[in-house]
């Protein structure tokens, strides 16, 4: 991990200081290097935008605004990690509580509680006594340059509890304590006003020391002493220490910083200039702020689909604060693009034999919004909807109770499509709210062939697999699909090589213990989520998905960057490379040889099937085992073939001919009186994705007109 500056100031002026601060006193002020004053700015990293930090009370502070170069450098400074679970449990003591599921273990920034208040998860540290004597102290085991604390109320669907005001105090081995000072006055900072917006103040002068204590002074008048804490500070060299611990970080030398639209798009850019034999960069939409969906694809053979070969997506950003699986995404275009052109031939496979694309980000606008707040800022929340206010993970078609209300009234369930099932005729119209990122990643899986898919999330540490909707939505109920097994498998692939995952010793995120679902559960059995991605995917598609919870904390800071890349790393290739697992090959007209689209793959006893692709090919994902497969579209007789999946992970090609039916042989069924099989669903599905373009383009249209509009009524203004 880079020094930032302020770890830089701190050795230069600690010299002789650093001593004292081993000595009797217990805390070293570093003031030559920082005025006396606390600043309005974001609390993850100096080239953000800057919020408004909470404020110390005393007559001789004034409120600044620094942004750019005069950017206060206390800012610099990273998170300890009580949000991220880098600071352990027993780094963090309070002087009491009220019981242990609001013990301060759970006085971590952005925590979550569980539904029932007074469990072993509650929403904060609260402190048993009502008094100004009670304290949550972090142990930040190394000598640090503390900056600030970042302040929250309890997370709580009963109780309002936060603290208005409080002290800081600081020590070395936490027996002798020293206040903050301002001037000749302690410092009492501001805290909350409601229990979710974080709150920043910053030490009128940083200081050196091991221990921190925040002690509050007022709280909520009807609530009880009850936080949730970030603590900022830099940790300096130790002339004591024998030997100091190596940072934990990467190696691969990859752009890890967060990365606005702006420098999204010239990351994206740079890829493509670097290896633009395999990489080409297409847009699929608009956000409704005009924000561009940007893709990258990875192939041999960029902007073409190959016969025989998967296309594969992660999808990254659907709620905008979620914001580490739009970085791994980026870091992974990165690292691909490099390892290629080095010959590592594991990627270089992946990129020959596979069609790849990746979208960072598909809720712009939403991330805009965390990004300007910062990382340790935007709480639990902001940036998760978009503009509109839409949560894009319950937005898509809810596929799911038109086939299980079908199946209910049908004399035979066996005959209710389970596949390709049409979108609702309302979910076509102008006026349904239906996001104009969602329109666009519909059309998206109309005109691309998809396979295989993760949808890359944030805030725990699991991978749930479909269905996410449960039946009549209960609000939780294990809800399998037909292909169970396998989605099973998916998920295990990415949780077991996942290194945060897959360590035994972890604690839980908030309140769920995933671990002992060996850190997969079906997304029903979690908690309903009617009109997710995943359920549309595998519906109305031929597309398999999953979500990857990827980290406790929704948008890490950037210093935990590398260490969340090498987290993932494994796990972003080698769920790539089930795609390659299971059934392929082309369903041909047995007389013209051409292929034949939209063909029905039928796997005996998997109430699921698959169609083939505008060219003939198809690719059924399926555990290793024997299958009786049978293909059949209207107009040709059905053929039958067993196909055998073997445990490599090589898809075993089973190919169909299929031979056209006689034209006599319609003459004849048609003249007693008999019905030739229509493809109705399909017909129906093509339909209502026509509409679905048709409104989506007026939609866009009215929308741009509009935002032109805007533009010029400012232009006059100005």
């Amino acid at each position: 991990m880079e020094k930032t500056l302020c770890t830089l100031a701190a050795v230069i002026f600690l010299g002789g200081i650093l001593d004292a601060a081993l000595t009797d006193d217990p805390t070293t002020p570093i003031s030559p290097s920082f005025s006396n004053t606390t600043t309005a700015a974001s609390a993850s990293s100096a080239d953000r935008p800057a919020p408004t930090a909470a404020r110390t009370k005393s007559s001789t502070v004034r409120d600044k605004h620094l942004e750019g170069e005069g950017q206060d450098k206390r800012l610099d400074c990273p998170p300890l990690g009580l949000e991220s679970l880098r600071v352990d449990d027993s780094q963090i003591q309070a002087s009491s509580y009220q019981a242990t599921g609001l013990g301060p273990h759970r006085g971590r920034l952005n925590i979550q509680s569980g539904i029932e208040d007074g469990d072993l998860y509650d929403g904060a540290w609260c402190a048993e006594h009502k008094d100004r004597h009670q304290w949550l102290e972090v142990d930040a085991i190394h000598l640090t340059l503390f900056t600030g604390v970042i302040l929250q109320g309890r997370n709580s669907i009963w109780s309002w509890d936060w603290v208005h005001t409080y002290k800081v105090q600081l020590s070395n081995d936490s027996v002798s304590w020293k206040s903050c000072m301002n001037g000749t006055e302690e410092a009492i900072f501001e805290g909350n006003q409601d229990p979710e917006t974080p709150v920043l103040g910053l030490l009128p002068v940083p200081t050196v020391a091991r221990f921190i204590r925040i002690n509050p002074q007022t709280w909520y008048t009807n609530g009880s002493v009850c936080l949730r804490a970030e603590v900022l500070g830099c940790r300096v060299h130790d002339p004591t220490e024998t030997h100091s611990e190596q940072e934990p970080g990467s190696q691969d030398g990859l752009d890890f910083r967060q990365h606005n639209y702006t420098e999204m798009r010239k990351l994206m850019k740079s890829v493509t200039e670097e290896c633009p034999d395999i990489t080409r960069v297409y847009t699929i939409g608009k956000s409704y702020e005009g924000l561009k969906l940007y893709v990258m694809e990875i192939s041999d053979n960029p902007g073409k689909h190959e016969l025989g070969e998967p296309e594969f997506r992660y999808v990254a950003g659907m709620h905008g604060n979620e914001a580490l699986g739009r970085e791994l995404v980026l870091n992974l275009m990165q690292y691909m693009c490099r390892e290629y052109k080095k010959g590592n031939q594991r990627v270089v496979r992946l990129v020959t034999e596979t069609r790849i694309h990746l979208l960072p980000s598909m809720n712009p606008d939403g991330y805009e919004e965390a990004y300007k707040k910062g990382s340790e800022l935007a709480g639990w929340a902001d940036g998760r909807f978009t503009f509109q206010g839409i949560d894009l993970n319950h937005n898509f078609p809810d596929l799911n109770t038109i086939m299980w209300d079908a199946e209910l009234i049908a004399e035979d369930k066996y005959k209710v499509p389970n596949h390709y099932i049409p979108m609702p005729e309302y979910y076509t119209k102008e006026d349904a709210m239906v996001a104009p990122v969602t329109r666009a990643v519909i059309n998206w899986m109309q005109e691309i062939p998809f396979v295989l898919s993760a949808n890359l999330h944030g805030g725990e540490l699991v991978v749930t697999y479909p269905y996410d909707c449960t039946r009549d939505w209960v609000p939780k109920e294990d809800t399998p699909t037909a292909d169970n097994a396998f989605f099973r498998w998916l998920a295990t692939v990415y949780a077991s090589t996942n290194r945060v995952m897959s360590n035994p010793n972890r604690r839980h995120c908030h309140y769920e213990d995933f671990q002992a679902h060996n850190n997969i559960i079906n997304g029903g059995a979690w908690h309903t989520v009617p009109g997710s991605m995943n359920d549309f995917s595998y519906l109305h598609n031929n597309c398999f998905e999953v979500t990857v919870e990827l980290s406790c904390d929704k948008f890490p800071h950037v210093s935990e960057l590398p260490v969340e890349w090498e987290n993932n790393k494994e796990s972003l290739l080698i769920y790539m490379e089930q795609v390659h697992r299971g059934l392929k090959g082309v369903v041909r007209d047995k007389a013209t040889k051409r292929g034949i689209p939209d063909a029905i793959i039928k796997v005996e006893d998997h109430e699921h099937d698959i169609r083939s692709a505008a060219d003939g090919d198809y690719w059924r994902l399926l555990n290793p085992g024997d299958y009786k497969v049978v293909v059949w579209t209207p107009g040709y007789y059905p053929s039958t073939r067993q196909c055998r999946v073997g445990s490599e992970p090589r898809a075993t090609i089973c190919d169909f001919a299929l031979t056209r039916t006689p034209v006599q042989r319609l003459k004849e069924i048609r003249a007693k009186g008999g019905r030739i099989p229509q493809d109705v669903e399909l017909r129906v599905r093509a339909l209502r994705l026509r509409k679905l373009r048709a409104s989506t383009k007026v939609l866009n249209q009215r929308r741009e007109g509009q935002q032109r509009a805007r533009r010029a009524r400012a232009a006059r203004r100005a």
